[in-house]
């Protein structure tokens, strides 16, 4: 895989995160010590410290936590891609994760909105749930 301005070079860790998007499934990591959920993907559980994780797939349902809508940013290849919304979710198994929102016209967003995955390039962005918009 290689790494685009959207996604780091996979390692021998994230790899199997990596490919997993690439394949339209987000994985997020599980400590059996704990039963916590984790993201994003570490060698060791974050709350416990236990190395007995391993990964599962997610429901790719998310809640909106916040946002900002970018509307200037001269460094190549984001000023391609303006306006664009960077964002923290709540994911449905528990985890906060930093993605994109996309398909949601700017003044539909708000704290609490309810959201799908979806893939584009490998990389995991968020949609308004439900909606038939193509990433």
């Amino acid at each position: 895989m290689t790494a685009g301005f959207d996604r780091p070079e996979a390692d021998a860790f994230t790899r199997t995160y990596w490919d997993a998007a690439a394949r339209g499934e987000l994985l997020l990591r599980h400590c059996a010590s704990c039963a916590q959920v984790h993201h994003y993907p570490r060698e060791f559980c974050p709350r416990c410290w236990s190395e007995d994780v391993s990964w599962h797939p997610a429901t790719g349902r998310a809640t909106l936590h916040t946002w900002s809508v970018v509307h200037r940013n001269d460094l190549p290849p984001f000023k391609d891609r303006l306006p664009y919304v960077p964002a923290v979710v709540d994911l449905a198994e528990g985890p906060r994760m930093m993605t994109e929102i996309v398909g949601c016209a700017h003044g539909e967003l708000r704290a609490g909105l309810e959201l799908e995955v979806v893939f584009a390039g490998g990389v995991p962005r968020f949609r308004p749930w439900g909606t038939a918009v193509v990433v």
